[in-house]
C-alpha cells in the first residue's frame, strides 16, 4: 500500500499555494493602476456615447469574462450583451449594428475567431475597444482604443491556465462599468428596477410596494373615541393607527406605546378621543423611497412603523418594520 502524505504537510502546502495564487492575482490587478491613462478615458467616452448596444466578445476563458462584463454593464445602466465570436462568423454578425460598440477580449490579441470579425467591424465603421495583454497584436492595432491587461505571470503553477490574466481583464471591465454608471447618474432606484428578483432586489423595492394601504390601513379621525381607536388598532394588527382629517391628511398617530404612556398618566383613557392621545409629529416617508432607506430610518428613530404620505401629507399607507424584516429574510 503506498505511503499516504502527512495531512498537516499537505494542508500547509495547499494553503501556501492558495496564498500564492491570491497574491499573484492581487498583484496583477494592482499593476493595472499604473496603466490607467488617457486610453481608459477614451474607452469610457466611446462607451458613454454609444447610441446602440455594447457587444462584448471573446473566446474560451475570455468569453466567460465577457459574459460577466456584459452582465455588469447591463445591470448598471449600459445595455450590453455577449456575442460568441465563433457563432458570429457563422451567421450571427447581424447582431452587430452600426450604432453599436464592440468590446473584444483576447489576451494574445491573435485569437483567430476575433480577427475574422475585424473585416466586418471595420467595413461597417463600428467602434472597437480591445482588452488585451499584447497591445501590439493584430487586435490591439486594429482597435480604436486598446487597454493593456498584461500580467507578469499566471497564478497557475505551470504558468499556463488563464488565471491572473482573466482576473485583470475582469477588473478592467468592472472599472469601465463603474465609471460609466457614475457618468450616467445611475442610482439605487435604477438598480432596483434592473434587479426585481433576489434578496438584493427586494431590499431595493420602493416603500409603496410594501406598505399597507386601502382596507389594511389603520386610520381614525381626531374625534374618534378611544374605545373605537383601540378596536381599529387591534383589527388592523400593526400596533398603531393614523389620525387623519376628513381629507385624509395626517394629523398624528397613536401607537401601543402612546396608549401605555397615557394610561400611566390618565387611567381613564377610554374617556378620551384620538386627539387627546395621538403624537402630532410622527415620522413619515414618501412612497417612492427605497425599503432600505425606510429600514435605516426606523432603526435610527427606534420606531416600528412609518406613515407613508405624499407632498400634501395625504396618507398613502403604513409601512411596518415586520414588512422590511420579511424582505431581508428572502
Amino acid at each position: 500500500m503506498p505511503d499516504q502524505p502527512d495531512s498537516d504537510t499537505g494542508s500547509n502546502a495547499d494553503l501556501a499555494l492558495a496564498r500564492q495564487v491570491l497574491e499573484t492575482e492581487a498583484s496583477a490587478i494592482l499593476a493595472l493602476l499604473d496603466r490607467l491613462d488617457t486610453a481608459f478615458e477614451r474607452a469610457v467616452d466611446v462607451l458613454h456615447h454609444c447610441s446602440g448596444t455594447i457587444i462584448v466578445t471573446g473566446m474560451g476563458k475570455s468569453g466567460i469574462i465577457c459574459r460577466k462584463i456584459a452582465a455588469t454593464l447591463s445591470s448598471t445602466g449600459t445595455p450590453a450583451f455577449f456575442l460568441h465570436p465563433a457563432e458570429a462568423i457563422h451567421g450571427d454578425l447581424g447582431a452587430i449594428q452600426p450604432d453599436d460598440v464592440v468590446l473584444a477580449l483576447s489576451y494574445s490579441g491573435e485569437t483567430d475567431e476575433l480577427l475574422r470579425l475585424l473585416e466586418t467591424i471595420r467595413r461597417r465603421d463600428i467602434r472597437l475597444i480591445a482588452i488585451t495583454g499584447n497591445p501590439s497584436s493584430a487586435l490591439g492595432q486594429a482597435a480604436d482604443v486598446t487597454l493593456n491587461c498584461r500580467v507578469g505571470e499566471e497564478a497557475c503553477p505551470l504558468n499556463l491556465v488563464p488565471t491572473a490574466s482573466t482576473t485583470a481583464s475582469l477588473a478592467i471591465g468592472d472599472a469601465l462599468a463603474m465609471v460609466l454608471s457614475v457618468r450616467k447618474g445611475f442610482q439605487q432606484e435604477d438598480f432596483a428596477i434592473n434587479h426585481p428578483g433576489g434578496k438584493l432586489g427586494r431590499s431595493l423595492m420602493r416603500v409603496d410596494q410594501l406598505m399597507h394601504g386601502g382596507a389594511q390601513l389603520p386610520s381614525v379621525e381626531s374625534t374618534t373615541p378611544m374605545r373605537d381607536v383601540i378596536y381599529e388598532m387591534s383589527s388592523k394588527g400593526l400596533g398603531m393607527t393614523c389620525v387623519a382629517d376628513a381629507d385624509r391628511r395626517l394629523l398624528g398617530i397613536i401607537t401601543d406605546g402612546d396608549l401605555r404612556r397615557h394610561m400611566n398618566d390618565s387611567p381613564d383613557v377610554l374617556a378620551c378621543t384620538a386627539s387627546d392621545v395621538m403624537t402630532s409629529t410622527p415620522v413619515t416617508i414618501h412612497g417612492t423611497a427605497l425599503a432600505m432607506t425606510a429600514l435605516n430610518t426606523m432603526e435610527a428613530k427606534r420606531i416600528t412603523s412609518l406613515v407613508v404620505v405624499d407632498g400634501n401629507r395625504t396618507i398613502q399607507g403604513v409601512l411596518h418594520l415586520h414588512d422590511l424584516w420579511r424582505v431581508e429574510q428572502f
